[in-house]
């Protein structure tokens, strides 16, 4: 059985190769039944959660990932999410590999992201903001910055010294990058919004949003859990990762429907009905999108096998 490091993985999960190994998997037909999710009491603050995440493609692969979230990490400067995933042959069982997940999880989000994006962000867009400074957020904006040719991003976290670090850190060719310290001008300026955050109370206000913006929201996956007012996401064209993952864990949609803001049918598709044509969301660009993530095993599979199938090359 191979393992697979954080640098095996990195350096062969590249973002534009990726995007298009997600795109094929959406469209394709691979099992990934909705995660198993457990609440861990945490002594030093927070709860914690431990997440399940299966999938399978026949006569391929059989995977899972093991997935900790820890949100006080963050205030130790430490990762709040940890992960291996553990990859199987789907006609016998054997164990093949080990990867890092937390990597593999951090790029297939963003790349996610990133495909969403390349069906609903205006093909104009110019500005990216993104909404926290976590480990995430420099994947983000890389693989944002492969589907639209922005000339400006623009960062804006909590801690504003973070901002700075994260804004100096990113070396992109032919981009204006800058930390900001007023969100509510931030986003009055950008066409692309991703917000990866764990925060519970909404950070993207519907007064705020302006037409043919682009929202790209990440962070949530429990119900107490929530990036956007309501109003935000009543003004928005919704799409999202899978209908199953989405309306039993974002907080954002969940509180939504709750309050009567919008109902099931204003979420118009999920990222497979998206990439296979099924659906056309943005028709204009005054149109407002946005793309809930919460994460979905097939992402881990599409990424994983890409590990296999670079590393055996």
């Amino acid at each position: 059985m191979k393992v697979y490091d954080r640098k095996n993985v990195a350096s062969s999960l590249q973002y534009g190769i990726l995007i298009e190994a997600l795109r094929k998997a959406f469209g394709s037909k691979i099992n990934a039944p909705e995660r198993v999710q457990h609440t861990i009491k945490n002594k030093n603050g927070s709860d914690a959660t431990l997440l399940l995440m299966p999938a399978w493609k026949i006569g391929e692969h059989i995977g899972i990932k093991i997935v900790s979230v820890f949100p006080e990490n963050t205030t130790q400067d430490i990762s709040a999410v940890h992960a291996n995933y553990f990859l199987m042959n789907a006609n016998d069982g054997k164990s093949i590999a080990v990867i890092d997940g937390t990597e593999l999880t951090l790029r297939r989000t963003a790349c996610a992201s990133a495909l969403a994006a390349d069906y609903l962000a205006k093909k104009n867009a110019d500005t990216l903001l993104m909404i926290g400074t976590g480990n995430l957020a420099p994947h983000l904006i890389k693989a944002h910055c492969v589907v639209r040719d922005y000339s400006r991003i623009l960062i804006w976290g909590r801690n504003e010294e973070k901002a700075e670090r994260l804004a100096r850190s990113l070396d992109i060719k032919d981009k204006e990058i800058m930390a900001k310290n007023d969100l509510k001008e931030a986003l009055n300026d950008a066409d692309t919004i991703s917000c990866a955050t764990l925060s519970q109370k909404p950070l993207i206000m519907g007064d705020w949003i302006k037409p043919g913006q682009h929202l790209d929201l990440v962070g949530s996956f429990t119900p107490d859990m929530s990036e956007a007012d309501s109003k935000a996401i009543a003004m928005s064209k919704i799409v999202v990762d899978t209908y199953e993952g989405a309306l039993s864990e974002s907080g954002e949609l969940i509180n939504a429907l709750k309050e009567g803001s919008i109902k099931k049918k204003h979420i118009l598709s999920d990222l497979r009905e998206l990439v296979i044509g099924k659906k056309n969301i943005r028709n204009d660009t005054n149109d407002i999108t946005l793309f809930k993530s919460v994460g979905t095993a097939i992402e881990d599979l599409a990424a994983a096998q890409l590990v296999i199938e670079k590393n055996l090359g």
